[in-house]
Formats: C-alpha cells, sequence, structure tokens
C-alpha cells in the first residue's frame, strides 16, 4: 500500500506564485487551476480574491490530500479529476485559468510513483494512475521508437546510445525500478562535473512526457483555456524547460499577431483579429529570495495573456513547435 505521509509531510510551495499573482492583479471571479497538485496555487488565488476555483488534475491522489482542508474554504473550490485539455467541458465564462506544467512535488516526493531518479521504486509515472507506464514503454518499445522519444522528448544528445543500451539490458532482465533505469542511462554518459545536472534527468523527462502525453494536452489545453476564458479572462502558464515555454510563447504570439512575416516579399495575408493581448512580454522568472527558497524555480518561467473578444481559431501542433516524433508508438 502506498505511502501518503511522504507527500503530505512538509509545505509544498507554488512556483512563482507571487509574480504571477501580480500579473494577473486584481484577481476576482471565477477561476481555473488546470493543475490542481498540492492546492497551491488555488489557495493563492482565493486569497487574492477569486471567488471560486475549479481544480483540475489527473492524479486522484491530489483530491485524497486536500480532503482534510477543504472544507477551510466553505465550499469556494469545486474539484474535477480529469485532464486540463479538456477544462472548457468542466466550465466556461472563466476570469482565468492558471496552469503549473510538469510534475508536482507532491509526486516526485513518493518513490512508490516512479518519476524519480533520486528514490528507489517502480518504474511507474503515470500521473492519473493508469495506462501503460515507463516500465511497459521500456520494455516494448523499439531501439527507434526510444531513441525518437528520448532525443524529442528530452533533447538527450546521447538518445541512441541510451536506447540501445536499454534494449540489450532488457534482453537479460527486465527494467523495472527506477533506479535500474538510472543506473543504466549513467553508464552511458560520462561523469557529471560539479554542478550539472544527474545524467538520468533528461531521460526521465523525456519517458514522462511520453507516458503522460504532455506536449499533446499542453497544445490542446491552450485551445480548451481560450475556448473557456470570457473577454478579459487571464491566462497564466508555468513551464519548466525550453520546449514548453516555446509553445506557449508560440501560442501566445500567434494569437496576438505578433508573428510576423518569414520574410518581407512573401505576400501578405489578412489579418485575423488577436484572441489574446500580451500581458507579459518576456518571460518572468523568480527573483533572488525565491530561488533561495525554493531551488525547482530555477527554471520556471511564466507568461500571462489577457483575452480579448475575438473567436477562437484553429492552429496546428506544429506551428507551435510541439515535438513530433517519427515513428509512431
Amino acid at each position: 500500500m502506498m505511502d501518503r505521509t511522504a507527500a503530505s509531510s512538509g509545505p509544498h510551495v507554488p512556483v512563482l506564485l507571487n509574480p504571477l499573482l501580480a500579473a494577473v492583479a486584481p484577481v476576482s471571479g471565477r477561476w481555473l487551476d488546470g493543475t490542481f497538485g498540492a492546492g497551491g496555487y488555488t489557495k493563492g488565488l482565493l486569497a487574492a480574491g477569486a471567488d471560486h476555483v475549479v481544480g483540475v488534475d489527473r492524479d486522484p491522489l491530489a483530491f485524497e490530500l486536500a480532503k482534510p482542508w477543504l472544507e477551510d474554504f466553505k465550499g469556494r473550490i469545486t474539484l474535477q479529476q480529469g485532464v486540463f485539455s479538456r477544462m472548457d467541458e468542466y466550465a466556461q465564462d472563466l476570469d482565468g485559468v492558471v496552469l503549473d506544467l510538469g510534475v508536482s512535488s507532491m509526486q516526485l516526493d513518493l518513490a512508490e510513483r516512479g518519476f524519480s531518479f533520486m528514490r528507489d521504486g517502480p518504474l511507474d509515472m503515470r500521473m492519473s494512475q493508469n495506462g501503460p507506464s515507463a516500465a511497459d514503454l521500456v520494455a516494448e518499445l523499439s531501439e527507434v521508437q526510444l531513441a525518437d522519444i528520448l532525443f524529442h522528448f528530452g533533447e538527450e544528445r546521447a538518445s541512441r546510445r541510451i536506447a540501445k543500451a536499454i534494449v540489450k539490458a532488457r534482453t537479460e532482465a527486465a527494467i523495472t525500478t527506477t533506479l535500474q533505469l538510472a543506473s543504466l542511462v549513467e553508464g552511458c554518459l560520462p561523469r557529471p562535473k560539479p554542478g550539472q545536472s544527474h545524467p538520468a534527468t533528461r531521460s526521465f523527462q523525456a519517458l514522462r512526457i511520453a507516458v503522460n502525453t504532455e506536449y499533446e494536452e499542453l497544445y490542446s489545453g491552450l485551445l480548451a483555456a481560450e475556448r473557456a476564458l470570457k473577454p478579459g479572462g487571464l491566462l497564466a502558464v508555468v513551464t519548466f524547460h525550453s520546449v514548453e515555454d516555446r509553445m506557449v510563447k508560440r501560442f501566445f504570439q500567434h494569437r496576438a499577431g505578433k508573428t510576423g512575416r518569414a520574410n518581407r516579399w512573401a505576400p501578405e495575408v489578412e489579418e485575423l483579429p488577436s484572441q489574446f493581448e500580451l500581458v507579459t512580454r518576456k518571460p518572468v522568472g523568480a527573483d533572488e529570495d525565491e530561488l533561495a527558497q525554493n531551488p525547482r524555480s530555477r527554471s520556471a518561467l511564466l507568461r500571462v495573456g489577457r483575452r480579448t473578444e475575438a473567436s477562437p481559431v484553429d492552429i496546428s501542433a506544429k506551428e507551435l513547435g510541439m515535438p513530433q516524433l517519427k515513428e509512431a508508438r
């Protein structure tokens, strides 16, 4: 049975909460927290003046851990298990949407969830606790498919070497634990220099993204937020690595009409009304105080846009720079 104490003990500090609240001030009305987690953003929004927050999370553990403190907010929180790519099915005419991408600290804290290469546990990584696990992908995908995921989702330059090692190792014994995989990856890469990240960081990120279809979720979630927000509503997104930030940046640029022409001789296209106004012209990072108190914030970037009255329009995943796998899983 899974031990919940590790996930519930100690404060879980939401990254960039104060800059986010400053960017969307004054806070009021109905909001949706698409990555509820430990409830940090939801609590911050309510304390800042939101009337009600819909908390969405695919992980049932998030709602189990929230039970002890929910009553403190007297019905101002509605919990919805699901994915934020369907948020427009859960709520409409929202005053704001907040998305904190990536894995939550409560998931990393539980070795049994298999997200961390620093703790030994089953090679799982499923946020929703159902569907194929990371161990399933490692056991079933071809060498080409594994290398494709490691390279495109983890930006791992040694993707082919690692994929080859995984396929060779699994013929001798199943790869079922986090430390098994971390040790295997570590053996494929040079010893890290002081201050560098663990050698398995990129590989674990890539598998987690693949298991949870995180890029597809982000692409669909941005479009869902556009449909769910009312005119004047705010969309705030916190990213943790370059691919996520690129997708969010391109979405806001496209929606604000800031993409421009590829060259000055290209034919002019009819300008469409902008769906968003840029609230943050550049990404907002953590200040020195937050970096000192919360090391997780070092790679976090915040972007915020305000919804206009223009109707939603289509945009392809490729236009947002979403990585495309060469070979289908």
